[in-house]
């Protein structure tokens, strides 16, 4: 079913550069989610933002097809999806391409020696900086605290500016206005939980910086 999806970008590494013009038509922004899971968020988001183009990057198959059902029933022009692994993120964009990513409640990777596999790592982040055009960001989003600190502490050694930071985003009224939950979100915040957020911006020199 997900190959057949006419939602679904397949063979997305030939459009490497050029997403914006011949998947979309235009020359908006494109944001991506990376775990776009169940994809409440992604459509939301998108529905709310006709000035920009969204794509949202999942992993599994089987979690794909939720959100692409999901999507099929309330189609959007500026949203479709892409099934693969974020490893492989930079044969699919090119420099420069993308305007905002957002990772929501990536996996944590507990253990030390997989530490390089968590999406806020150095690791990721030095991918990320390549794909972003300079001044563009990342939006986190977990219930993790030991993820969101490993996450803030390798964007501050890695270069990037904080914009914003919170440790309980659900009683940040302000932000709350505009924010939009995920399938997670809602569920653990019910249980209590506190959701922690930062938005970091890419620490790339725009082309007239000296």
């Amino acid at each position: 079913m997900i190959a057949e999806n006419e939602y679904v970008i397949h063979e997305p590494e030939q459009y490497k550069g050029r997403f914006t013009a011949e998947i979309f038509g235009n020359d908006r922004p494109l944001n991506i989610e990376i775990g776009t899971g169940k994809g409440r968020f992604i459509t939301e988001l998108a529905a709310s933002d006709p000035s920009a183009d969204y794509l949202g990057i999942e992993k599994y198959s089987t979690v794909l097809l939720k959100a692409v059902r999901k999507f099929s029933g309330n189609v959007l022009d500026n949203l479709r999806f892409i099934r693969m692994d974020a490893e492989y993120i930079l044969d699919v964009f090119g420099e420069n391409e993308i305007n905002r990513i957002y990772l929501n409640f990536s996996d944590p990777w507990p253990k030390d020696r997989h530490a390089k596999r968590r999406l806020p790592s150095s690791s990721y982040l030095k991918r990320f900086e390549r794909l972003l055009g300079p001044g563009g960001c990342i939006e986190f989003k977990t219930d993790n605290r030991e993820l969101f600190d490993f996450g803030l502490s390798e964007a501050g050694q890695s270069g990037w500016e904080v914009c914003y930071l919170s440790y309980d985003l659900h009683n940040d009224k302000e932000a709350m206005q505009t924010n939009i939950m995920t399938e997670y979100e809602e569920k653990f915040s019910s249980l209590g939980n506190p959701i922690f957020k930062y938005i970091i911006k890419n620490p790339k020199p725009g082309p007239h910086s000296s």
